[in-house]
This record gives C-alpha cells, structure tokens and sequence, in this order.
C-alpha cells in the first residue's frame, strides 16, 4: 500500500515528502473515529444534553487525569493494576503454553485435561470470585490468582490449536535428518506453533487487564478500578470517568506493545510481509 501510493504521487515530488504526507494522513484516518467520539463528548456534555453528573465534560476530565498525574496517584494506581495485570499474564502464559504443550504431546494429559478445559472455557470464571476471596483473602495474590484462572484458558487452546497444525512434512523432514523428539519439539513444533500461541496472547492480555480491574473493584484497594469505585462512593463523576480515560489508554498501550512484540517474534514468518491495518 505504501508503495503504491509513493509510486502515484506526482512526478518530481520529492520521495520522503511523499512517504511523511501519506503516513501523517494514514495515521490521522486511524484515529478520526476516535476525534469525533471525544469531539461529540465535549458537545454533548457542554451543551447541556445531560447533566454533569451524568456525563462529565471531557476538559474537565482530562484537569482530573492531570491533577492525578501531578499528584502520584496516577501512576501508582496504572503501576499496582499492571503489576497484576502483567504477573497473571505471564504466569497463565507460560502454564498455558506447557498444558497446551502436554496436552498435544501426551495423551493421558489431553485425556485428562480436555473435558475440563471443554467445560471451564466457556464458563464465567469471575463466578469463582468469592471461593478464591475465601481461600486466599482480598489482597494481590487473590486477584492475581483470578487472573490467572481467567486468562490461561485462550493461551492452551491456542497453543493446541497451534501444534496441531504444524505441517507433518516439517516433522517428518527434522526426524528424518536425526532430530530427536526434545529438539523437534523446541526447534520446529513451537516455532511453527507461534503465530497461534501469539494469538492466545494477545486475547490474554487484554482479559488480564479487565479481570485485574474488576477484581480491584470488587475487592477494594489501590489500582485503577479501586480508584474508580472510590469517586462512584463519593459520586464524583469525573473521577469515574477519568477513571475509564485511563484503562483504555492503558489497555491501548498494552495490546499495541504485544502487536509489535508479535511482529518482532514473527519476523520470519510470512505475515510480517502482509499488508498491515494494525
């Protein structure tokens, strides 16, 4: 798409201006959307459609974010709900990937595994919140281990998924050239099983981040949805509000960050030369 557009561009312009006008136009057709949301916002809480309370101006909402930013309360909010976020992630991230690989490599552990994986996948596990308040109390390890429980299902199904459709000639190939059953495992099975257990993770991640905020306001507490259900106690609404600015804008950064992790694990593959939207 890029080069088609620098080849159209009119004789004699210059190549680099050609490249930084279309990519400033690409990027801001990205987030035109996103500008008439925010615009529409700020109309529709200034001129009077609703009431402050219910709707909070957007100006008003960004003082807040400022003023917790200058006051620390941003960032130790964002850095106790990532903490979580991010530690659940990582430990339903690496158990997913070794169950989804036991699974795919032994049958008694997809014998075993398999119907609850069936069962517990589609099942609302935040049902689970208040047997895990009761085993393990209201403090990190509790949301973190509901995390975990939430976010592991996607990583062993990709991961599965993703073994599963290794081409058998890569396998056959690797034995026939005297590899062994750990080095056709780590040196062809999971590296052509990526792109699947890549995709695990980027459904993973953003569920860590909505269970650690919904665990954060059910249970109390420091973090951003902590924070949230503290103005709603108080009823301040920009508080509220503000407190949605800010898990979206960290859940935007976080998915982006895994999109470029993707694209830098799977340099090799052949998707990193399609065309990109992302």
């Amino acid at each position: 798409m890029n080069g088609t557009t620098i080849a159209e561009a009119p004789n004699g312009f210059p190549e680099k201006a050609a490249r930084f006008a279309y990519r400033v136009a690409w990027g801001f057709a990205r987030v035109f959307s996103v500008l008439v949301l925010l615009a529409a916002w700020e109309w529709l809480a200034t001129s009077g459609t609703f009431t402050p309370f219910q709707l909070p101006a957007l100006s008003k909402v960004l003082v807040r974010i400022w003023a917790d930013i200058t006051t620390g309360d941003f960032f130790i909010n964002t850095g106790l709900t990532l903490y979580r976020a991010l530690a659940g992630f990582l430990i339903a991230a690496v158990g997913g990937v070794l169950l989804g690989m036991a699974m795919s490599r032994l049958r008694v552990a997809r014998w075993f595994f398999d119907p609850i994986i069936s069962i517990g996948f589609p099942m609302p596990k935040i049902a689970f919140l208040p047997v895990i308040i009761l085993w393990l109390g209201v403090y990190d390890v509790s949301k973190i281990t509901m995390i975990v429980f939430d976010a592991i299902f996607p990583v062993v199904a990709a991961t599965i998924v993703g073994i599963q459709g290794v081409e058998r000639e890569l396998l056959w190939s690797a034995r026939n050239m005297g590899a062994k059953e750990r080095e056709v495992l780590w040196q062809v099975v999971l590296p052509a099983a990526l792109p699947q257990i890549m995709t695990g993770f980027q459904v993973a991640l953003p569920l860590s981040l909505i269970v650690a905020v919904v665990t954060e306001m059910l249970m109390g507490g420091y973090g951003l949805g902590g924070a949230m259900m503290t103005a709603s106690r108080f009823a301040n609404s920009v508080g509220v509000f503000a407190g949605i600015v800010e898990i979206a804008v960290v859940g935007y950064l976080m998915v982006k960050a895994m999109a470029i992790l993707r694209r830098r694990l799977l340099i090799w593959h052949p998707e990193a030369h399609d065309p990109s939207t992302a």
